[in-house]
Order: structure tokens, then C-alpha cells, then sequence
């Protein structure tokens, strides 16, 4: 969802040994100098701004009646940053030469890539802390242009959405921004990047609908939906050595991070149908443990079910996911559930 900069090479020299107490002495130096100099539609890796304050601020956008959006992803961008223009933006914003030079060396630190060494001309170190606060600096100056032209857009890290009220009007924004990012060797990446609807596009996660009475609301993007399925598969296997409280205990720690990141979708109803599914998957993990037609019986009927229903679904004993719902829901309810620590999205 949210960029990480560099590659997947392994650094060599400063930025291993420069450690992380330089590097963060050198953010602490920058960070109050540059960030009040940069445009007010950044918000990734900023005090006091976030992703959230970013989706607020597109929403606020569509709503005003900008339907449609220059939807902007470069290509390879933490990778591809050419430190020459770098280092000369930022020798407008810091006098200090010494300052300079130590961002010089940070940005120059040798790689190891496949066992051999190679010398970075271009790209920022992977996981560097300095490389979001650099990012912010070579960008700054297409965000200024766009506040120039009066544009509505929204930029956090290498993403940028810019919003207007036609599809010809985005052309022509388009066609500016590669011009803009070709001036600092950058590239668009045009099999993600497009002009479109509002409505068929995504942005940190987030889409947006259209509700009763003209009103713009916020939901989570299906990509991010699609990708919180899969990751809730891969943590309840019906073949699991794991009790069901330390099943539970992993999905708590995974959604808890996911519902604090979405907390700003607008759609009850889509969460509380991700409760049932999730709690669908652990009581068919608990079908697979009992396993057997008699033990089911005799677990069922521990736990309060009609005789009828017990043996209803012991007769299918084996239809693990199929059997998991429905008749079972009664017996082990949401009650059930939070017994065992299992969270909620609602």
C-alpha cells in the first residue's frame, strides 16, 4: 500500500556502518528545515500528516465535483532518483556543504548485488531513513508547479492523484506530469498510471462510491479487501498443530493493524460481512479437529445444541467448510468467538 524505498539489494559502507545514529542525527538536522518548505498536497513521511489525511483530502475533491483523476504511479522511483538532481534541489533548500557532502556519501554508499560490489549512481539506500525525507525533496518541486496551475491533487510518496473535472482536462495533466517527471529522469509507469473515473480508480488503499444524495464516501479498494482475504486464508489452515486461542491470537494481531489502517471506510455492512467469513473459517478449523461424526455429536451437544442439529451435522462430518456455517452458527455463536479472543471489524 505505502512505498518502501530501494530495492532488494544490501548496502555496503555508510549506510551500514554511517548507521542508523548518523542518519537519524542528519534527519533530525533536515527534517525541521525541509518540511516546512514543502507543498501543502504531501503527506507521506511527514510530521503531523498521514495516509488518512491524504484519502480526506481526495475525497473532499470528488466531492467539490472533480470526478475524475490523473492517477500517477512512477516507475521503479525509489530505484531509479538520479543523485546529481537530487543533491542540487537540495543544495537550494541547505546551505551547510557539510550537510551536503554526508548526503552525498549516504546516497553513494557501495552495494552488494549477487556477491559482487557495485557503486550506486542512482537510488536511495533500502530502508534508510533519509530516503522518504529525499523523495519529498525531489518531488516538491512538481507539487509546486501543480499548486502553480491551481490543481486539486494529492501526493504521498511516489503517488499522486490529481483531480479534475473531465477527462480532456486530464489528458492535459497527464501529458504535463510526464513532462515534469522526465525533467528529473523519471518515468511514469503507464500500465499503472491513468486517466479515468474517480469511481473505477484506488488510492492508498482506499476507493470511493457514490451514496444516496450525491454524497462521496469512502471504502476499502477491492485489491486491499482481495489481499486481507488471502492473508486471513494463510493464517487459518484447516491443518494446523495450533489450538484455536493461538489461532485467534495470530488474526487479532493482523486485523488490529488492518482495521486501525481502514478505520476510515464508510461501509459497515462489508465489514461485518468479513466478521462472519473470518469466524466461518475457524469454526470449520474447529469441525476439522473434532473430525469425526461421534466426536462432533458429543462436542455439540456439550455446547447446548439441539439433538437434531448435532446430529445433522456430524452426518456430514468431512464437508468441513460447507458444514461450518449455518446449523453450526448456533452453537458456536459470536459469543463463542470472542471467548476464544477472535477480533472484530465491528
Amino acid at each position: 500500500m505505502i512505498p518502501k524505498p530501494g530495492g532488494g539489494e544490501r548496502e555496503l559502507g555508510i549506510p551500514r556502518v554511517l548507521d542508523r545514529l548518523i542518519q537519524q542525527a542528519l534527519l533530525q538536522v533536515l527534517q525541521p528545515i525541509l518540511d516546512p518548505t514543502f507543498s501543502q498536497h504531501s503527506y507521506g513521511f511527514r510530521p503531523g500528516r498521514s495516509a488518512h489525511d491524504a484519502v480526506l483530502a481526495a475525497q473532499s475533491f470528488v466531492q467539490s465535483g472533480r470526478r475524475v483523476v490523473v492517477d500517477v504511479d512512477l516507475e521503479k522511483f525509489f530505484d531509479r532518483v538520479d543523485h546529481d538532481i537530487l543533491i542540487d534541489r537540495l543544495r537550494k533548500k541547505i546551505p551547510d556543504l557539510g550537510v551536503i557532502r554526508l548526503v552525498r556519501a549516504y546516497l553513494n554508499a557501495d552495494i552488494v548485488d549477487g556477491g559482487v560490489v557495485l557503486k550506486r549512481t542512482r537510488g536511495t539506500p533500502q530502508g534508510g531513513p533519509l530516503s522518504p525525507l529525499l523523495a519529498n525533496v525531489l518531488l516538491d518541486e512538481v507539487d509546486k508547479e501543480l499548486e502553480q496551475r491551481g490543481h486539486a491533487f494529492c501526493r504521498y510518496a511516489d503517488d499522486c492523484n490529481v483531480y479534475v473535472r473531465s477527462q480532456r482536462a486530464g489528458e492535459r495533466v497527464m501529458a504535463l506530469l510526464r513532462r515534469l517527471y522526465g525533467r528529473l529522469r523519471l518515468k511514469v509507469n503507464e500500465t499503472k498510471s491513468a486517466v479515468a473515473t474517480v469511481f473505477g480508480r484506488k488510492f492508498l488503499g482506499y476507493a470511493f462510491f457514490k451514496a444516496p444524495g450525491r454524497v462521496v464516501k469512502r471504502r476499502v479498494a477491492d485489491k486491499a479487501i482481495k489481499a486481507f482475504k488471502e492473508r486471513i486464508r494463510e493464517l487459518t489452515p484447516r491443518v494446523t498443530g495450533r489450538s484455536l486461542k493461538a489461532v485467534a491470537e495470530r488474526l487479532r494481531l493482523f486485523v488490529r493493524g488492518w482495521k486501525a489502517y481502514f478505520r476510515l471506510a464508510q461501509t459497515p455492512r462489508v465489514w461485518q460481512a468479513l466478521d462472519e467469513w473470518m469466524r466461518h473459517r475457524v469454526r470449520a478449523i474447529q469441525l476439522k479437529q473434532w473430525k469425526h461424526g461421534r466426536t462432533i455429536f458429543r462436542e455439540m451437544m456439550a455446547r447446548g445444541a439441539k439433538p437434531g442439529v448435532a446430529q445433522q451435522v456430524a452426518a456430514n462430518a468431512g464437508r468441513w467448510w460447507r458444514n461450518s456455517g449455518k446449523l453450526l452458527n448456533a452453537t458456536l455463536t459470536i459469543r463463542w468467538a470472542d471467548q476464544l479472543g477472535m477480533p472484530r471489524l465491528v
